[in-house]
């Protein structure tokens, strides 16, 4: 008896399917022999795809199994030992990474002023400007994350005047983009113009949130930092020895654009769900989605109502604020089925 539940859920994008066309992709390169660890004529040829829809052909791309691996790899390879990374409050890096920044990279997190999940320029500036000595970590890094934890998205120019201010202070800039496509679909940019907006030096790109079975990429746009990545990949335990597996599913990704069409249907259905259920009584939307998540706030009973035959995060204990995160393969129905079920567990009636 399978032990997996047929039922879509609205945990995480994480929980969703693989796209069938990257199934198709990874057994299209499962045939012969093929030098490991990235050395073969296939990925070299998907890494330089992948840069070149970045918007960068020199730039380097670094595949890696996941984004906690990306996150890592990239503070490694930006931060001297005596320097620091500032980060939002809700970061991934920060909340989310067992410690892994600090264990792994040996890095400093300074956390800058964030509303609904994005840094505000003015807190950045502020934190920016204090006095700095040899008795003082140093900012290097700015990381942002594209689209935010919060479902929230930067727009362009938030990412220009953030990103010039850090240049100015002389900090480079690391996108965290687990979901970078969907901010890229909200915005209506290619994932090149969504790059040059950020001003962006190091990039997590996401894969397994749109679409892929497993892997992340590291983009290196800096040039300077090239020396020494794929010893520090292999250093931070992040190289795959059948690369070429890896690599097939972001050439899926990319053939004729399946990475934004994953991500206009997730975003299509986080905007379908919140419009099913913010006028229900008992339930109150946190914001309008501009991404692929709703946040609301619900009783604990409605919660465990629900809980009962669909699978979602509680964000927030002590607000009841959950996330329903919609996902590539989220149906309309699948949408329909759980707003009916939120307005009967609302009500009382279900």
């Amino acid at each position: 008896m399978s032990l997996v539940q047929a039922r879509r859920g609205f945990a995480s994008d994480n929980a969703a399917t693989v796209h069938p066309r990257v199934l198709a992709g990874i057994a299209a390169v499962n045939e012969g022999h093929a030098f490991g660890y990235g050395h073969d004529p296939y990925t070299q040829q998907v890494e330089r795809r992948l840069a070149e829809a970045l918007g960068d052909p020199e730039a380097g791309v670094f595949f890696v199994f996941n984004g906690s691996g990306a996150n890592v790899l990239a503070l490694r390879a930006a931060l001297r030992p005596w320097e620091a990374a500032v980060v939002s409050a809700n970061a991934h890096l920060h909340t989310d990474e067992v410690g892994a920044p600090e264990a792994v990279a040996g890095a400093k997190l300074l956390v800058a002023p964030t509303r609904d999940g994005r840094i505000e320029v003015e807190g950045l500036r502020t934190l920016l400007g204090r006095p700095n000595d040899e008795h003082s970590v140093k900012p290097a890094l700015l990381s942002l994350t594209q689209s935010t934890e919060f479902g929230t998205v930067y727009g362009v120019d938030e990412l220009r005047a953030l990103s010039t201010l850090a240049h100015e202070h002389g900090l480079r800039v690391h996108v965290d983009g687990a979901r970078f496509a969907n901010a890229a679909a909200a915005l209506d940019l290619t994932l090149a113009e969504l790059v040059a907006a950020c001003g962006v030096d190091l990039l997590s790109f996401g894969g397994t949130k749109n679409g892929i079975m497993v892997g992340e990429a590291l983009v290196v746009f800096d040039r300077s930092l090239h020396p020494g990545m794929l010893h520090l990949r292999k250093q931070t335990l992040q190289l795959a020895s059948k690369m070429r597996f890896v690599a097939a599913q972001f050439d899926a990704l990319l053939e004729d654009e399946l990475w934004l069409e994953n991500a206009l249907h997730a975003n299509a259905m986080a905007r379908r769900l919140y419009e099913a259920v913010q006028g229900i009584p008992g339930v109150e939307v946190s914001r309008p989605p501009a991404a692929n998540a709703v946040f609301a706030v619900i009783s604990a009973e409605v919660r465990e109502l629900l809980m009962r035959d669909f699978a979602f995060y509680t964000w927030d204990d002590a607000t009841g604020e959950v996330r329903w995160m919609c996902s590539w393969d989220t149906t309309e129905g699948d949408v329909d089925a759980f707003a009916a079920a939120v307005a009967a567990a609302a009500d009382g009636s279900a």
